[in-house]
């Protein structure tokens, strides 16, 4: 059996030609879409890179693992404490040591242990490829050393290959001599200017006066990344921007599959093709950014192409990326962990049967502290902090009807409302009372002046608001603030 796993990071599923963008971004992935099982309610728990890689690679819920931010103690996976044996439970429990355990020789080409100093993330690996630039690879930089492994191995049998690529990760970098394939064509429908003079508004990291996070300045290593867009000039520089970075990765992956011909072995190759989370690009007004609990930054693409196995279709159940792990158990016959929060979607992949959920809960910490539900039509949101965007406590969208979320009708639905923290309650209750440990790490992140993304910059973006004519949000932001500008 041979294995590739595509993990693109801030790939989101809107953008991505089997999911209906209108766009030719991905023909690569989208031949493999049309012969394999491509899931349309597939969620990252857990946002953004660090937190959700933890998640998917430990099988459990951010709540359960430890790791929900970017820094501070939930920056770091738990302790087991008293209970660990001579080997963690990792050694056993990650997405790879399942593989391992089945026979597979795993082997990644990735950077983000170090990036995020998440060592756990190479827990079950046989063989680890560290590409070298912490996360600001382009693909260039990646495929020549997967390429030369997959001249020497893949003819072998019994292999798992984790392919990292980052190129739709900000800031967007796709080699000038690209070119832009997209220059004449349209933008999304529903991105008007109006829509723009709307968000332009907008108070908020990564809003779009302040594409780079709290400012608008641009870095000339990167032309295709905008500090701000003030025009449909500009949107489409920001647009365009991340669309190439999506087709020039998906170029490159298209060598990898040509590579696996050449070897013999593309056709009983299984692929799956995911993410670690999506890319706001006008969700909530955000640009650029996966930094809240919502839609645009946990909702992510599922391929998944096993000859003999699956058969073409599209599943529309709710699942979670942590998911995978219990489903590979069951395909391949090994114990599924009882510490896993995932559950086996494998009757959806060999049966086209409905395994879906009931409702999802997706959760941020690194940039707001966020923990929203999926159910029916509709995504409730609850904020804790607020990340300086000045969200309201609670809101929900109807994504059938806004599936950008551009209009909060939390105000006239308190029903649906209702059912959202009856869900959200549930589920904590649940995790809870599973695990050993008293606290929630969504808390923690809150006692240590919240999150990590949004520490220590309120003061200057007051200023950098003053001097965007919208000054007038910094009384509100000192009023639910009042510790950062004490600072």
């Amino acid at each position: 059996m041979r294995m590739l796993l595509l993990d693109l990071d801030s790939l989101s599923p809107d953008h991505l030609g089997c999911y209906g963008y209108h766009r030719n971004t991905s023909p690569n992935i989208d031949r493999i879409a049309q012969q394999a099982v491509r899931f349309e309610n597939y969620y990252t728990s857990d946002a953004p890179c660090s937190p959700s890689r933890a998640a998917l690679m430990s099988g459990r819920f951010g709540i359960n693992n430890g790791i929900v931010g970017h820094g501070g103690t939930a920056g770091d996976m738990r302790h087991e404490g008293a209970s660990r044996g001579f080997r963690d439970a990792l050694a056993r429990e990650s997405l790879p040591a399942l593989l391992r355990a089945a026979g597979l020789k795993t082997v990644l080409f990735s950077p983000f242990g170090e990036r995020h100093s998440q060592w756990t993330f190479y827990a079950g690996f046989s063989e680890m490829h560290n590409t070298g630039n912490g996360g600001m690879e382009s693909a260039e930089e990646v495929t020549p050393h997967v390429l030369d492994w997959i001249e020497r191995n893949a003819a072998q049998d019994d292999w798992f290959l984790y392919v990292n690529y980052w190129d739709p990760h900000t800031p967007y970098r796709a080699p000038e001599e690209f070119g832009n394939p997209f220059a004449e064509e349209p933008l999304p429908e529903w991105i008007t200017e109006e829509v723009l003079e709307r968000h332009k508004q907008k108070v908020g990291p990564h809003s779009a006066r302040d594409i780079n996070m709290y400012d608008n300045r641009t870095n000339p290593q990167y032309p295709r990344h905008p500090g701000e867009i003030l025009d449909m000039d500009g949107m489409r520089r920001m647009i365009d921007g991340y669309d190439c970075g999506i087709r020039y990765m998906d170029e490159h992956i298209g060598r990898l599959f040509e590579a696996f011909q050449r070897q013999g072995v593309m056709d009983d190759l299984v692929i799956v093709i995911t993410a670690d989370h999506g890319e706001n690009m006008g969700q909530l007004g955000i640009y650029g950014e996966h930094g809240t609990a919502d839609q645009g930054t946990c909702h992510i693409p599922m391929i998944v192409r096993w000859p003999g196995v699956t058969r073409p279709h599209v599943d529309k159940g709710l699942h979670y990326h942590l998911d995978l792990a219990p489903t590979l158990a069951e395909l391949l016959q090994q114990d599924a962990s009882p510490r896993w929060d995932g559950q086996s979607y494998a009757a959806a992949l060999t049966e086209g049967a409905d395994c879906g959920r009931d409702y999802v809960v997706v959760s941020q910490c690194a940039h707001v502290c966020q923990r929203s539900v999926r159910f029916g039509d509709w995504m409730y949101m609850r904020t804790y902090h607020d990340g300086y965007h000045m969200f309201p406590k609670e809101m929900l969208f109807n994504l059938k009807d806004d599936p950008f979320e551009q209009n909060d009708v939390a105000a006239a639905n308190f029903g649906v409302c209702k059912d959202g923290v009856y869900y959200l309650n549930e589920w904590h209750d649940a995790r809870m009372n599973a695990m050993p440990y008293a606290t929630d790490p969504l808390w923690t992140v809150m006692k240590e002046g919240g999150p990590f993304h949004a520490k220590g910059h309120l003061q200057a973006y007051a200023e950098r608001l003053e001097q965007s004519e919208r000054g007038g949000a910094v009384e509100e932001l000192k009023r639910r603030h009042p510790g950062e500008f004490a600072k």
